[in-house]
């Protein structure tokens, strides 16, 4: 699956890359996080509860970013291990951008997983995958105090 968007944050782009990289704003902002905590200087672990329609899954998993340039970009890697269910897998790119007094943020996502989950069909995964991402840049934020304005891909 591949999805993506774009995103106004009324917000410089420093404040931004610090919420992105502050874990209580991101526990606050991703549906169903347990736990999110730095590993190591580019590292975090995670605890996940998804909810998938029929089931509700907790996913531990681990994020590792790479190719950063602060208050620019990076890639966010991460994998999750849904028990029995088996394995979900993604990576996303992220890019800030000057726009006016705000900041454009623009990210590009590739997800899959495995095992019984891919049972329950493409279309409940990517609709699920897509309310998260819709609800983490509601709550994103929320969390930090700005409005985040949804914007037409481009």
């Amino acid at each position: 699956m591949d999805f993506g968007g774009r995103y106004r944050v009324a917000a410089p782009r420093t404040a931004v890359w610090a919420a992105l990289n502050d874990t209580s704003v991101l526990k606050a902002a991703i549906p169903g996080c347990h736990r999110i905590e730095w590993s190591g200087p580019a590292a975090l672990d995670l605890e996940i509860k998804v909810n998938l329609g029929v089931v509700h899954p907790v996913f531990k998993g681990d994020l590792a970013l790479s190719d950063m340039v602060p208050a620019e970009r990076y890639t966010l890697s991460g994998k999750g291990r849904g028990g029995l269910l088996g394995l979900a897998e993604g990576s996303a790119d992220i890019v800030l951008s000057d726009l006016d007094d705000d900041t454009l943020l623009v990210f590009t996502a590739k997800g899959g997983a495995s095992g019984q989950i891919m049972k329950l069909g493409k279309a409940i995964i990517g609709n699920s995958a897509h309310k998260v991402i819709d609800g983490f840049f509601e709550r994103f934020g929320d969390a930090m105090g700005a409005q985040v304005t949804p914007l037409p891909v481009a």
